[in-house]
């Protein structure tokens, strides 16, 4: 039953206008080969030099330049797009890393290479946190165990819609701009510290 309940998930996203992707089983693997390797041009979220798609059950928050807030089923996602590595095409450094529970090298080439990464670690009662770099963006997100396969296909989709404008891209390049407008979130410890994990700020957005 859990199984049916989580194909129909998956069918269901993908029939809110994505091309139709059949996902057989419920792991993670399965759900970024099938993702990930398809080319989707939809888009329904814009911001400066970039769009990308925001699929259906996933609510839009807000936009501080570059950080992007997006919330689903009582998990936040917390996306930073790197329009700078898009400029510079800037190659993700990584290594798998055999304590996390999750972790796995992305390189997808679709007539244009993307690389990236995903870790997954248990930080708290139960608790996951997500890293997901794709495509010159990060997402991470604090989910339960149960709402791991939900989360890591949803923001498959983001990051794989993201598409930059690499004129308007060009025109901010310049250091006055950078310098006084791009900041990291810095809500949560990268994956290699999470034994310090905190979860005040997802506290703090459901108390708000």
């Amino acid at each position: 039953m859990k199984k049916f309940a989580i194909v129909l998930l998956v069918l269901l996203v993908l029939l809110t206008g994505c091309s139709i992707v059949r996902i057989d089983t419920t792991e993670i693997d399965s759900i970024l080969n099938a993702v990930l390797t398809k080319s989707n041009k939809l888009y329904n979220q814009v911001g400066q030099g970039y769009k990308y798609y925001v699929p259906a059950g996933v609510t839009y928050i807000d936009t501080d330049n570059y950080n992007n807030i997006l919330y689903c089923d009582g998990s936040y996602y917390y996306l930073y797009i790197d329009i700078i590595d898009y400029y510079y095409k800037t190659e993700t450094e990584y290594e798998e890393n055999s304590n996390a529970y999750y972790s796995k090298i992305i390189s997808v080439d679709d007539g244009f290479k993307y690389s990236g990464y995903i870790e997954i670690n248990e930080v708290d009662k139960n608790m996951y946190h997500i890293e997901f770099v794709y495509n010159y963006s990060k997402v991470e997100a604090l989910v339960p165990k149960n709402k791991l396969n939900e989360s890591v296909l949803n923001i498959s989709y983001i990051l794989s819609t993201i598409k930059y404008n690499q004129n308007v891209v060009k025109l901010m390049l310049n250091e006055d701009y950078f310098t006084n407008k791009i900041g990291k979130y810095s809500n949560y410890k990268t994956t290699k510290n999470s034994s310090k994990f905190k979860l005040e700020t997802q506290k703090q957005n459901k108390e708000g």
